[in-house]
């Protein structure tokens, strides 16, 4: 098992060792058919460390000799994130199995409680404070843009939202192994980005007036191309699960 941890790690017996024993120990935070989350304890401390699904034969090929695994990147970008100011719990190590073909691999982070999660927000309209978080939120996502980075999953589980104090927050990213950086975002790709966000019109209609602000665009211009973007994701995910349940694939509710 290969394993890389952040400078200043110490005790990487105790990370390898959640490695170790991630089948029967640990408490399940997420489990799912691709991956699955577990928290583990050590010195008054909690880290989460996820477990990514064994990949494909093709896939075992591409990670062993032609992409990073989603653990290394998850591990690499959390750095970014920090080196650029962003927020995102601290990364640990990541660890992959290496053999004739690529196997297991595993990102272990510190574990964060936040107060509440994106998708709080869009879930209940009339949350505490929710259009002072909502603007400050969309700051944030302008400043992600502005620093060239395109966070692909930004979606409403993927950001975890602190009270810093009274009507002041901060954010921090999570589910990160897919990220571009250094790029320099048009106006439609800034807008594709966030529409995967919410479905609510009345939240498209903050955002849309935050960011113009903040990118200096007429609002209307801004909540036109954002609300068709996100219309158009809502369609095509909405036609995506029909398929899924026609097929006898969608989840059990």
């Amino acid at each position: 098992m290969k394993s890389v941890f952040a400078s200043g790690v110490a005790q990487h017996e105790v990370f390898t060792g959640f490695i170790e024993h991630f089948a029967t120990r640990g408490e399940i935070l997420a489990a799912g058919k691709r991956n699955t989350i577990k928290l583990f304890r050590h010195d008054d401390k909690v880290y989460a460390v996820k477990s990514f699904r064994k990949p494909n034969i093709f896939n075992a090929v591409a990670y062993g000799f032609l992409r990073k695994s989603k653990a290394r990147r998850s591990f690499e970008f959390a750095q970014r994130l920090l080196e650029l100011g962003i927020g995102t719990p601290a990364p640990i190590a990541y660890f992959e199995e290496r053999g004739l073909l690529f196997g297991r691999s595993f990102y272990c982070s510190e574990y964060l409680v936040p107060d509440l999660l994106f998708k709080d927000l869009v879930a209940q309209p009339n949350y505490p404070d929710g259009e002072t978080i909502l603007r400050q939120f969309t700051k944030f996502s302008f400043d992600l843009h502005e620093k060239g980075v395109e966070f692909l999953d930004h979606t409403p589980g993927n950001t975890l939202i602190f009270k810093k104090d009274e009507g002041r927050y901060t954010f921090m990213l999570v589910d990160l192994n897919r990220m571009l950086f250094n790029r320099k975002l048009s106006f439609a790709q800034r807008m594709k980005n966030l529409c995967r966000l919410t479905p609510r019109r009345d939240m498209i209609v903050t955002m849309a007036n935050e960011y113009a602000a903040h990118y200096k665009l007429p609002e209307t211009r801004v909540f036109d191309l954002l609300w068709n973007c996100t219309c158009a994701f809502q369609k095509a995910f909405q036609r995506k699960k029909d398929i899924k349940r026609k097929l006898g694939l969608a989840k059990d509710s």
